[in-house]
């Protein structure tokens, strides 16, 4: 579907309103996008003019301007942009030095060239960014490990932030400094946070079904019903080709999934034949799931709201996550009886000991167990 983006300027803000043909779908992923809203004046959807809307609806980028309606171009890649959030990272960028800031530069590099996934330097390099912005009055070489405590209590810990979130930080630390000439830090001196022990989050069968039966439009069917039926991560769900799919074999091919691997996981026939339904439906050019324009990928912050949605109308009053979806097809693997290496294969675990955790949730066993309670 053909969408037409105008450039106007709404109640002193920069907007790009948006025209296309009526369609519930189409409604449904443009209002999941960060600042969209319906005009009536215009008779049209508004999102904010700015360089990642410009460049989802095919705009020149050199004229974007920002939600204050001043011109802005930013330079870096879109695949560099810190997932904090545009103003915040505009305000960190902004106490950086010249040096610190080309140091980041030359970091980021390094983690292309060491081949790192486009997300892990996204991670890696917001990170370092946020630490070196904490201590923006700190020269690069007299960072020290207390400086790396210091940040950990004023800033994580203060912000009520994760272990995990945590971890990242240290592994950003522990490979920026490794990289950067003329420093002091003692790399391996850095310590991580306790290990916490979580159980994944498990819906049952029927839980299941319910959301799966949700969505009356078929493309959003198919892909929770795909995430669920083959234990699919949302990146590989929407980085799927229709050449991945292998219908003679009952196969489909991930490829370059977490940790840089392919790996072989297989079709249900019902959930072939939903496929073979959607596509003669849809026709996508590029992708299996296509987003509004034609033959770029799906969005994930459009897919997470499918799946809102989806538990809303089943009525489950639990917090649902897309990942839930895939703990929960690995435990009911399990509880059918495959054992735990075809199950790791499946899911692409790098260790068994991921895999195992799965032994934890599953109530087959426990549900044996009798009670003493049921004597007295």
């Amino acid at each position: 579907m053909e969408i037409h983006a105008k450039p106007i300027l709404h109640k002193g803000l920069s907007q790009l309103a948006l025209y296309f043909s009526r369609d519930e779908e189409m409604n449904q992923q443009i209002r999941s996008l960060p600042g969209a809203g319906w005009s009536k004046t215009y008779q049209a959807w508004l999102v904010p003019d700015n360089e990642e809307n410009r460049r989802q609806f095919n705009l020149p980028i050199a004229a974007a301007k920002n939600s204050s309606g001043d011109f802005s171009a930013s330079h870096a890649p879109a695949s560099e942009e810190p997932a904090i959030g545009r103003s915040e990272n505009r305000a960190i960028q902004s106490v950086l030095s010249k040096e610190v800031s080309e140091k980041v530069e030359h970091f980021i590099c390094w983690l292309r060239s060491k081949r790192y996934g486009d997300q892990t330097i996204k991670t890696y390099a917001e990170a370092i960014k946020t630490f070196l912005a904490f201590h923006s009055n700190i020269p690069l070489v007299e960072i020290s490990i207390n400086h790396v405590i210091a940040f950990n209590n004023g800033y994580i810990l203060k912000r009520k932030l994760s272990a995990s979130y945590q971890n990242q930080v240290v592994n950003a630390v522990k490979l920026f400094f490794s990289v950067l000439e003329h420093t002091t830090l003692a790399v391996k001196e850095i310590h991580r946070p306790r290990r916490e022990h979580h159980l994944p989050n498990v819906l049952s069968k029927a839980e299941v079904k319910q959301i799966l039966e949700a969505p009356k439009n078929i493309k959003h069917r198919t892909m929770l019903c795909l995430l669920y039926s083959c234990g699919l991560r949302r990146s590989e769900l929407l980085n799927l080709l229709p050449g991945d799919i292998d219908g003679n074999r009952n196969i489909i091919v991930i490829r370059q999934g977490k940790g840089k691997k392919d790996r072989i996981v297989p079709l249900s026939d019902k959930i072939l034949q939903m496929l073979r339904e959607y596509y003669k439906a849809y026709r996508p050019k590029h992708f299996v799931f296509e987003g509004i324009v034609p033959g770029t990928a799906y969005d994930e912050r459009s897919l997470a709201n499918v799946l809102k949605q989806s538990v809303l109308k089943a009525k489950i009053n639990k917090p649902v996550s897309l990942h839930w979806l895939r703990h929960s097809y690995a435990t009911h693997l399990l509880e059918a009886g495959t054992d735990l290496r075809y199950i790791q294969e499946i899911l692409g675990h790098k260790s068994s000991r991921t895999t195992e955790i799965y032994t934890h949730v599953s109530t087959q066993s426990l549900q044996k167990i009798k009670s003493p309670f049921d004597d007295l």
